[in-house]
């Protein structure tokens, strides 16, 4: 694992205390801001491996500062948020985030829910290491994705969906099983955000996301990885 520094951005003490405590006795290094504009600042400074990010902040809120550091940067993002709109959460995926945590929450639900990302994140892969169908080529330890031989940048969650596709090209794939797959349990708040990430690696590969070669949709089965043209 590359450091264990995670940024911690919360305009509430007591949630961004707590956090950092519970982190700290789990043996990560924790740091604290509490608005978006030192969030970007002190993300620059640290480059945590981590970043638990509120979505109402002061100034910047916690969109805008997602969407500042997925323009530079793959580092997982967990959203905190207390709005419970569906809306609300998925235009946090939407720009980037790789999971949400609704507030109020269990500070363990946010430990497990850390712990499994950064195991996604930075899992090294003694299998085989690069794949390529058709113009899409990845390299799994670097998580490094070319397109056309362009790099596409993507998140650690986007990333294991590709990886996913990939080696299981051809096969209808449930919502489960890539659930599954990723997590190796069945993690309820998954399926309800699968579609937006599997949105945002459509309009990154595909040329016409609303037509796309590579990531099928399967009606009432699921999701297919198909070579273009096929």
């Amino acid at each position: 694992m590359k450091g264990n520094t995670i940024l911690i951005v919360e305009d509430e003490p007591a949630i961004a205390d707590t956090l950092k405590i519970y982190l700290v006795n789990e043996g990560f290094h924790a740091d604290i801001v509490s608005d978006g504009t030192k969030a970007i600042q002190r993300f620059q400074e640290l480059t945590p491996i981590l970043v638990l990010l509120d979505l109402n902040l002061p100034g910047m809120d916690g969109v805008q500062v997602c969407q500042h550091l997925r323009s530079s940067s793959n580092v997982p993002i967990i959203m905190l948020t207390a709005r419970d709109e569906v809306q609300d959460k998925l235009q946090g995926l939407e720009v980037g985030a790789d999971d949400y945590i609704t507030k109020p929450f269990h500070v363990r639900e946010v430990i497990a829910r850390v712990k499994a990302l950064l195991r996604r994140a930075w899992r090294p892969d003694t299998e085989l290491d690069r794949l390529m169908i058709g113009d899409i080529f990845i390299e799994r330890k670097s998580m490094r994705v070319w397109k056309a031989g362009k790099e596409i940048l993507v998140t650690p969650t986007e990333f294991k969906l590709l990886d996913v596709f990939m080696e299981n090209a051809g096969q209808v794939l449930s919502r489960l099983q890539i659930i599954e797959a990723i997590y190796g349990y069945s993690y309820d708040g998954f399926e309800r955000t699968l579609d937006s990430h599997i949105k945002n690696l459509r309009h990154k590969l595909e040329d016409y996301p609303q037509k796309p070669e590579y990531i099928l949709t399967v009606i009432g089965a699921g999701y297919q990885f198909k070579r273009a043209g096929i």
